[in-house]
């Protein structure tokens, strides 16, 4: 499966403790590099984060953005504890039948301990919140960077596509490349004013031929065409496979170009490394 290592993510929650947001952010990377960084409230939650992430992607940098603001106080509901007002209600009485101008400031009543009944927060309640929004927010992630690769795959088929062609071009060109090579040879030797030794064409020409035979780098160039395809359909982060596979064509296309007797190989051999070039950019941004 082709997975692009590019991709942006958000997933937001509101939680009876507050809302949460997380933001997802990667880009091409060796390995898997992670940086969370995360509000003091669920720094707990790390240690779990890591795995889960680990547990989806293999490759990349990747940052992930945790924020959590509270429910504001002022727009939470008045929840008042019975108990000590009925306790503040009796103590009131008792000192209004001594002092009877005594008053009760409604502000400062509120203030009292204990009077306002406050939520306490439940931790483990949001951290299970919060790694519930990053399995979505990952679900996301690991989504966008799927149709991403699936680009990517149609750009390198096609390009592998056009290295195959080439290859399929300069053997059919081989044979004509020989029989003019013969030629000049000849030529070569009729010019030569003393009588040529016997043997010295076919001396030459095999001597010739040998150094510019590049069958085997075609066929190595087309078995690894072969590979690059089979490999672009397996199931599993295939970048590093073809990262590796991208050497490989490099060389052989190094290696044509050097043997080349004739323009058409030497231009088929400078279209390859152009053509290979392009598809090793590409898969760099391959997990």
């Amino acid at each position: 499966m082709i997975r692009s290592m590019t991709a942006f993510a958000v997933a937001e929650a509101d939680t009876r403790w507050g809302a949460l947001s997380f933001e997802l952010r990667s880009v091409n990377h060796r390995y898997l590099e992670l940086n969370p960084r995360l509000p003091e409230e669920l720094r707990a939650i790390e240690p779990a984060l890591r795995e889960r992430v680990a547990a989806k992607l293999t490759r990349g940098k990747v940052d992930v953005n945790l924020r959590f603001r509270p429910v504001d106080a002022a727009a939470a509901d008045i929840q008042l504890n019975d108990a000590v007002l009925d306790k503040l209600e009796r103590t009131a009485g008792v000192l209004g039948e001594r002092f009877p101008k005594l008053g009760t400031d409604f502000t400062r009543l509120l203030e009292w301990p204990g009077v306002l009944l406050r939520e306490e927060v439940d931790q483990e309640g949001l951290r299970h919140a919060a790694l519930d929004l990053l399995d979505r927010a990952l679900a996301d992630m690991l989504a966008t960077r799927q149709r991403e690769g699936e680009r990517l795959g149609v750009f390198l088929r096609e390009r592998l596509d056009a290295v195959a062609r080439i290859v399929a071009q300069v053997r059919e060109w081989l044979p004509d490349i020989r029989a003019t090579l013969r030629a000049k040879l000849e030529t070569r030797l009729a010019e030569i004013k003393q009588s040529a030794e016997p043997g010295r064409l076919e001396t030459e020409l095999v001597l010739q031929l040998s150094r510019m035979d590049v069958d085997e780098e075609l066929d190595r160039l087309a078995a690894h065409v072969a590979e690059a395809q089979r490999v672009l359909s397996l199931p599993d982060a295939v970048g590093r496979r073809l990262d590796f596979l991208m050497q490989e064509f490099n060389r052989e296309a190094n290696t044509l170009g050097s043997k080349s007797v004739d323009q058409r190989t030497t231009q088929a051999a400078v279209e390859l490394k152009v053509l290979i070039e392009q598809v090793r950019e590409q898969v760099q941004n391959i997990e």
